[in-house]
């Protein structure tokens, strides 16, 4: 077939190239649609009157959405003809009903299906061009303000000026969801910005990788062996080093892992190394013979964090009070017999300017951190209890009957700014300071929280050395501990066990290297196992746990109290396809909003999954949808008690999250979990990754998937090493930036 049927629409770059195709139309329904690749097929009206079935990497494209449709026509030997799409680009409409579906499509904040009717009705044919050429017109239809109109005309504008960037970039690969986004960074030079320097893109737009903006320096002709190209794949790498954990990456593996990202010889790459640290896009220090390279800001950050407790623990703080009186009175009114391993931990967060309180589940920590809170409270003394997330937060609010905040409340975040308002020069005002769930703390926040603690403050850092390291770059807990820099004490002795109770005991088993003990009696229990090797039975066992058989057996609510966990986000028992069949299941009927692909519901349970410093939301934050505004596109979501409008721009940084993975969970408890457990994960199962899922349950803990999967992830202690220096520096042997076999100022 040719494109005679329909009259080839030149673009603005002069034409389609030779043998492509160009319609115009309307698409009449999305047959499928792939979320990770934009990958989608189409069924396509075009305005000569033809049906077309239309395929390719078509991110965010609508039903009832008008395109011009650039591609090649082929003949796929199930499916028949299709066209196959290079690149497309919006139509305004030209009918009535063209304009409302256009309006109504979520491009123009402040209008959804109501108001775009409303702006047909007042303006007919011609509503276009009202916006366009008589925005103060607007204020005519009934609900639109002087405020919506200047928001819809501000959308408008942004909606015209991305059409010569949309045709730039897509006819170098970028979808134009990614084109607003580079559009929105850069505005009228966005062109420009991205023909002088692509890798750009990479750098500061969420959402291109690398190897996107690679794809649009190869087209604009920058060679492989470019400077510029190197530099860039270099950096990517180590960017990419610090989503597994790394502060720095050895130079022979940024080396090595860089060439294989880039398809050169690895030979040229240690000068453009060289390079990165000559314009300080990089730091190079070497220690023990290794030379490490760093992002500036993450060097900064573990230096930070060094020299911050080493002023803290060689610090004087005033004593108070006699610690051996102390632990006696606490006893004494709380009735309780502590063993002398917590009179230990007492007395050292009592007398110590530093100390690190760790241990499993039940073995005591929450008593230790009463009686520490009781003692300065009896005593008048001001403490300040925080955790990473707000949910520990919560519970070591809970545990204390004192005030809890996330460490960014506590530092004061100021989102105009970007940074808080509590730091070295204007430090907490506290005598006590306790931070719970210290594992999940990452090098930068840690570095922010230490420099801000003044020198008469005592500090009690509480965690569990055993569980995953933090998402973010570090494992500071772990190196802090492993330095032997600062005082300590590791508590053992399990106390919190009901009679019965398997929760705590399998969990400390696994963390032994012990299978756990599997409960087979028809009497209730709180740990389970229920075994099935097809991955697709597997996940029914799931839904139906969640939805049905543990809310009507133990009385839980299947939202608030269950929460799915798993290792992975792909596959029949990842977190996406759990997610699905969990919202269909437990909440079908909830007032939606779509976006893109997904679909957020009144009443669903979400996930933040970035940090937004402006909207006060971090990573891991969960939440429940309490509004959806389909006009503006926004949700109405509830953090922890906190109302937060998320706004359109920021619905990608929100997922559903009745499922999440494992390491998604740190620091939070929930009153059950149900964690799939499959051959499918192989690659992922890990002792410290099971042993961290089944603490996460308060009252019931159910294992789903197979026997073999469960005895690899309790064999399985070879933690993946994160390269870190914090340990090297606390025991005073860490170099200086760039200077080998420095000693480090503190």
């Amino acid at each position: 077939m040719d494109g005679s049927r329909d009259d080839p629409v030149g673009s603005a770059g002069g034409g389609p190239p030779s043998g492509t195709t160009t319609v115009t139309g309307t698409v009449a329904r999305i047959v499928y649609a792939n979320e990770e690749n934009g990958w989608t097929v189409l069924r396509f009206h075009t305005d000569s009157g033809n049906p077309v079935t239309a395929v390719g990497t078509l991110l965010g494209v609508r039903a009832g959405d008008r395109l011009r449709l650039t591609g090649r026509w082929t003949t796929h030997p199930k499916f028949g003809e299709q066209l196959e799409v290079e690149g497309y680009l919006p139509v305004e409409p030209s009918t009535r009903e063209g304009i409302r579906r256009f309006l109504a499509s979520g491009r123009l904040r402040g209008v959804g299906p109501v108001m775009a009717e409303r702006i047909v009705d007042a303006f007919g044919l011609q509503a276009l061009d009202v916006i366009e050429h008589e925005p103060e017109r607007l204020t005519e239809v009934p609900g639109i303000g002087p405020s919506k109109a200047a928001r819809i005309v501000e959308s408008w504008k942004e909606h015209r000026g991305i059409y010569p960037v949309m045709v730039f970039l897509q006819s170098h690969g970028i979808s134009p969801a990614l084109a607003v986004k580079i559009h929105k960074r850069f505005g009228a030079a966005a062109v420009e910005t991205v023909r002088e320097n692509p890798y750009v893109l990479a750098e500061e737009i969420h959402g291109v990788g690398f190897l996107t903006a690679d794809r649009i320096a190869r087209s604009l002709g920058i060679e492989p062996d470019a400077p510029e190209r190197l530099r860039a794949g270099l950096l990517y790498t180590l960017r990419q080093a610090t989503l597994d954990g790394h502060v720095y990456l050895p130079q022979e593996r940024l080396v090595e892992e860089g060439a294989r990202l880039l398809g050169v010889d690895p030979g040229p790459l240690p000068e453009h190394v060289a390079g990165l640290e000559a314009r300080d896009a990089v730091v190079v220090e070497t220690a023990g013979g290794e030379r490490g390279v760093f992002l500036p800001w993450l060097h900064a950050a573990e230096v930070t964090v060094a020299a911050e407790l080493t002023r803290l623990v060689s610090g004087t703080v005033p004593s108070r009070l006699d610690p051996e009186a102390a632990v006696a009175w606490f006893e004494s009114r709380s009735e309780l017999a502590l063993d002398e391993e917590q009179r230990r931990a007492l007395r050292t967060a009592l007398t110590a300017p530093v100390t690190v309180i760790t241990g499993g589940p039940g073995t005591g920590k929450t008593t230790i951190v009463r009686g520490l809170t009781s003692v300065y409270e009896a005593k008048n003394l001001r403490v300040l209890l925080a955790a990473p997330t707000g949910r520990a937060a919560k519970r070591l609010a809970e545990a204390t009957g004192m005030p809890a905040r996330t460490i960014h409340r506590l530092l004061e975040y100021q989102p105009a700014e970007h940074a808080f308002a509590r730091h070295r020069q204007r430090p907490l005002d506290a005598d006590l300071l306790v931070v719970d769930e210290v594992s999940m703390l990452d090098v930068e926040l840690a570095a922010s929280l230490l420099a801000a603690v003044p020198p008469r403050c005592r500090v009690v850092l509480v965690g569990d050395a055993d569980q995953l390291p933090s998402v973010g770059p570090g494992q500071v807990l772990a190196d802090i501990l492993g330095s032997g820099a600062v005082p300590s004490v590791r508590l053992e002795r399990i106390f919190r066990q009901e009679h019965g109770s398997l929760i705590v005991a399998n969990a400390h088993r696994v963390n032994h290297g012990q299978l756990p003990v599997l409960h087979d009696g028809a009497d209730l229990a709180d740990f389970y196992f229920v075994e099935r090797r097809d991955p697709a039975a597997a996940a029914s066992v799931v839904i139906d746990l969640v939805a049905n058989r543990i809310p009507g057996r133990f009385g839980l609510d299947p939202v608030d109290d269950v929460q799915v966990l798993t290792p992975v986000h792909r596959g029949e028992l990842g977190v996406a396809a759990l997610n699905e069949a969990l919202q269909e299941a437990l909440n079908p009927a909830g007032e939606r909003l779509e976006v893109g692909f997904r679909s957020f519901r009144r009443g669903d349970k979400v996930m933040q999954v970035r940090n937004n410093y402006d909207l006060g939301v971090f990573n891991g934050d969960l939440g429940r949808v309490r509004g959806v505004d389909e006009e503006e596109g926004t949700l109405l979501v509830d953090f922890d008690g906190r109302l937060v409008a998320v706004p359109a721009e920021n619905l990608d940084e929100l997922t559903v999250a009745y499922a999440c993975t494992i390491h998604k969970s740190q620091g939070s408890e929930y009153p059950a979990v149900v964690i799939a457990l499959h051959d499918q994960h192989w690659v992922m199962l890990q002792r410290n990754l099971l042993y961290t899922g089944i603490t996460r349950g308060r009252r019931l803990v159910v294992i789903v998937g197979t026997r073999r999967a469960l005895a690899r992830a309790v064999r399985n202690a070879d933690q993946r090493r994160r390269h870190t220096r914090l340990a090297l520096r606390l025991r005073g042997a860490g170099p200086g930036p760039g200077t080998p076999g420095a000693a480090l100022t503190m």
